[in-house]
């Protein structure tokens, strides 16, 4: 049984952790790639909006809302699927649709 003079701190350990060989390294390369995968998630929505001709002034009228609640949009890291078919909708997109590959099989999610 684990006593109080045994507990941790979660930032301790966490700091613990950092300090051995290549973690820091390791965690520095991570968050490049994850920053490198929102940019290019944002940049694929701006993506989708330019090759529907779009603005995002155009994209904020017909969603209802404001220019920078379009740029906000485009920059998020996530969105419910519906927020993303109503924006994929207005830049003229038809038909618009996920698919994923499950174990070797492709699967349309609906949205």
């Amino acid at each position: 049984m684990m006593g109080k003079e045994d507990f941790v701190r979660g930032n301790d350990r966490l700091e613990q952790m950092m300090q051995r060989p290549g973690v820091a390294d390791a965690v520095a390369a991570l968050e490049v790639e994850a920053d490198e995968l929102d940019r290019i998630h944002a940049m694929s929505l701006a993506m989708v909006r330019e090759a529907g001709k779009r603005t995002q002034a155009e994209i904020a009228h017909e969603l209802g809302i404001s220019q920078g609640a379009v740029s906000q949009m485009e920059r998020r890291e996530d969105m419910l699927l519906s927020t993303l078919r109503s924006y994929i909708t207005a830049t003229g997109a038809e038909n618009p649709r996920i698919i994923v590959t499950v174990n070797g099989h492709d699967v349309e999610l609906a949205i």
